[in-house]
């Protein structure tokens, strides 16, 4: 599976970014789909995540109801809108993939897009 995120960029604090993750390949193995960050000098951590049948989400605290997440499975597609950005939440963010195929477990990982929240 192969992952391009898009979407990234420069903001002022207040406005909107929305992210893009673009799946390709052995998509039909996976089951969860999520966004992660990673601040400067700073672990990568969860932004949210979204289950491919039933679409069920989680949430990290930061970005619980600022940053829905959505997906559309016909296009092999995931969306993050992100609201109301802070400059806490400059990071470089990382779309994620994971699931099962032949009894092994998959993770995938995209190559990050850049967002930066000026104050």
């Amino acid at each position: 599976v192969q992952l391009v995120e898009s979407g990234g960029g420069l903001v002022q604090a207040g406005g909107s970014l929305r992210l893009s993750c673009a799946a390709s390949g052995s998509t039909f193995s996976i089951r969860t789909m999520g966004w992660y960050r990673q601040p400067p000098g700073k672990q990568r951590e969860l932004v949210a995540t979204i289950t491919s049948r039933s679409g069920s989400t989680n949430y990290a605290d930061s970005g619980k109801g600022r940053f829905p997440i959505s997906r559309d499975n016909a296009k092999n597609t995931m969306a993050l809108q992100m609201n109301s950005l802070k400059p806490e939440d400059t990071a470089v963010y990382y779309c994620n993939a994971r699931g099962v195929a032949a009894g092994t477990d998959l993770d995938f990982w995209g190559q990050g897009t850049q967002v930066t929240v000026s104050s």
